[in-house]
């Protein structure tokens, strides 16, 4: 087995495809304190501070670096459905993003809550409501994926969540730490490279 290094300004990572093809057996929940709230065309700066506010923990990324204009026409795309989860004083502390614009595919865009609320079945929750809004007239297939920068029990629970892994491949991009997009202090499970050595 070869390995392929990888330049010290980048990060790489194993992406796991995962799919439903039915929608599974409802199951009963305790009650939630958080709830859901549609997010119809939301502001392009209140999108992504909610966007940062889930995902720097996990190095998410893609949607501040895409110029302004193609992170509008996604989120304001009627096929695609945003929902901030928020806690009992309105705090916005979680995203769902459903993306129908392949029907008859759903895609799980983005998925995730502030790390304060894990492992307290918040995901499990999440989830469920995910099931609900996703599984609907005309959709015959929801899949999402996922990558080894995420939460470690993150293809677990997709996994218990009822998705079959279909795929897998590698994917490798500039570190967002080293440009500026993300602080270097996020994600400190993902060690922060010296910046590479100028060649003379």
């Amino acid at each position: 087995m070869a390995l392929q290094p990888v330049d010290p300004r980048q990060v790489a990572a194993v992406v796991t495809h995962l799919e439903m093809r039915a929608k599974p057996k409802l199951t009963a929940m305790s009650p939630s304190p958080l709830r859901l709230v549609r997010w119809k065309t939301p502001a392009l700066e209140k999108y992504r501070t909610l966007f940062r506010r889930v995902g720097e923990p996990w190095l998410w990324f893609s949607r501040l670096v895409l110029p302004d204009e193609a992170v509008e026409a996604v989120i304001h795309d009627p096929a695609v459905e945003i929902y901030a989860v928020c806690d009992p004083p309105g705090i916005e502390i979680g995203l769902l993003e459903l993306d129908f614009r392949t029907a008859p595919d759903c895609e799980l865009a983005f998925f995730g809550l502030v790390p304060q609320l894990t492992g307290q079945g918040n995901g499990r929750w999440l989830m469920a409501q995910a099931n609900m809004l996703a599984w609907r007239r005309g959709v015959e297939r929801f899949w999402v994926h996922t990558c080894t920068l995420d939460h470690p029990s993150a293809l677990n629970f997709y996994i218990k969540s009822g998705f079959v892994p279909f795929g897998r491949a590698v994917e490798t991009f500039d570190d967002p730490r080293h440009f500026g997009v993300l602080p270097r202090d996020a994600a400190p499970h993902v060690p922060l490279l010296a910046q590479a050595v100028p060649s003379s």
